[in-house]
């Protein structure tokens, strides 16, 4: 999933005010016309054009959306950005490109439709594109990418086709989810790169081999991208966000990544398969979330992850008992969820009667556990309103084990 955060402080970054009055560019005022030609509000209480009047002495500080540099619009921004404002309609027009010292573009969510301009690759300048939560389609044009001053770019929630071209060197923060993009993962990712977001695509393949030292955020879920996973993390010291869910990867789950430096490691509905890494228990590390849920997991559950906030391990083929440290961690409030539903655990170290904090949601339901100590009331529906699996199903798994 992008976050739209991220970008907003990029943006804010960026942002110079200029103030007085003066006479804009007559390129730039060209432009600006077969801007608004080319792009309409959606009827609504808040109309972005309504300020656009071409007989202002000076759009400069008349205009919505603009930010200028003595007679050069520096930024645009497209549409109000506001709750109760459904956007813009139409299409981007390719004379946008013709705004010389433009160093940012921001189009907010609406319905603008038709292909990104290949011409904006002439906007030299350009540190920031944003172009989100519209129906833009066609390819990512490969110029706009090598850009070489380009900081961020966001076209995440789109409708765009094709494959991802290389980036430019200088690039540090990518963000091109819930698109329609395919072939494999880019393997020439730019060296600088701390934010990376390709969730929600048809992307195939591997993750390569070599990933940007720095990058801090990584999510590819739901693609359809395998293979295994321990040497292309293994050597990112800076990563805090992890969201692989929703793909095909197998192998083990890689032990560099229980750290508690790592918020958020999702790696749910994979092929993923082994133990759950030895290591020595978390720290609390409050906000904290471990998602290994519908994998292959098995094994005990170890204490490595006794630090953890939520922690969901349910759908695995997970045996034998649970590490006190998970009930000790719940019982004063540093795990404040606990999933282990669908596995085959025999234990569950709390005794029948015992209470936890009314804050904290534990589910142990259908293990191999002949007398589970807690009930269903903290469970998913997903759960089921079984407590404990058919006998013949644990006798099973045991023996097979043998």
């Amino acid at each position: 999933m992008a976050k739209s955060w991220v970008v907003l402080a990029i943006l804010l970054l960026f942002t110079q005010c200029h103030g007085g009055s003066t006479q804009i560019h007559s390129t730039d005022l060209a432009a600006l016309r077969q801007i608004k030609n080319s792009l309409t509000d959606i009827p609504s209480a808040a109309q972005f054009f309504s300020t656009w009047d071409f007989s202002s002495p000076d759009p400069c500080s008349s205009f919505a959306g603009l930010t200028c540099s003595g007679s050069r619009v520096t930024i645009l921004t497209l549409g109000t950005g506001l709750s109760d404002s459904p956007g813009l309609a139409g299409s981007l027009p390719p004379a946008i490109s013709r705004l010389a010292a433009l160093t940012q573009l921001i189009l907010f969510a609406g319905i603008v439709t038709g292909p990104i301009p290949p011409e904006l690759a002439a906007l030299r300048r350009l540190k920031v594109i944003s172009l989100t939560n519209n129906r833009l389609t066609g390819p990512i044009p490969a110029e706009i990418l090598r850009l070489p001053e380009l900081h961020t770019l966001d076209l995440s929630r789109n409708r765009l086709s094709g494959s991802i071209p290389p980036a430019a060197p200088h690039l540090k923060i990518l963000v091109l989810a819930e698109n329609r993009l395919s072939g494999e993962f880019p393997g020439d990712l730019p060296p600088e790169l701390i934010h990376l977001d390709l969730s929600g695509n048809l992307l195939s393949g591997e993750i390569p081999a070599t990933l940007p030292p720095a990058l801090r955020y990584l999510s590819a879920a739901n693609n359809r991208l395998w293979g295994p996973l321990s040497g292309s993390l293994d050597p990112l010291s800076d990563l805090a966000y992890v969201d692989l869910s929703m793909n095909e990867f197998s192998g083990p789950v890689p032990g560099s990544l229980l750290r508690p430096s790592v918020a958020s490691l999702l790696l749910q509905r994979n092929n993923l398969s082994g133990g759950i890494p030895a290591s020595p228990p978390w720290p609390a590390a409050p906000g904290s979330t471990v998602d290994l849920s519908h994998n292959f997991l098995s094994g005990e559950v170890g204490a490595a992850l006794a630090g953890v906030e939520t922690l969901f391990l349910n759908n695995n083929r997970l045996s034998g008992g649970v590490a006190t440290e998970y009930v000790e961690s719940v019982v004063v409030g540093t795990m404040k969820t606990l999933y282990l539903q669908h596995n085959y655990l025999t234990e569950f170290p709390l005794e029948v009667g015992s209470a936890l904090p009314d804050a904290a949601a534990v589910c142990v339901s259908y293990n191999c556990m002949t007398t589970p100590p807690l009930g269903l009331v903290a469970c998913p529906v997903s759960a089921g309103n079984q407590l404990s699996r058919p006998a013949y199903q644990c006798a099973g798994f045991h023996n097979s084990l043998d």
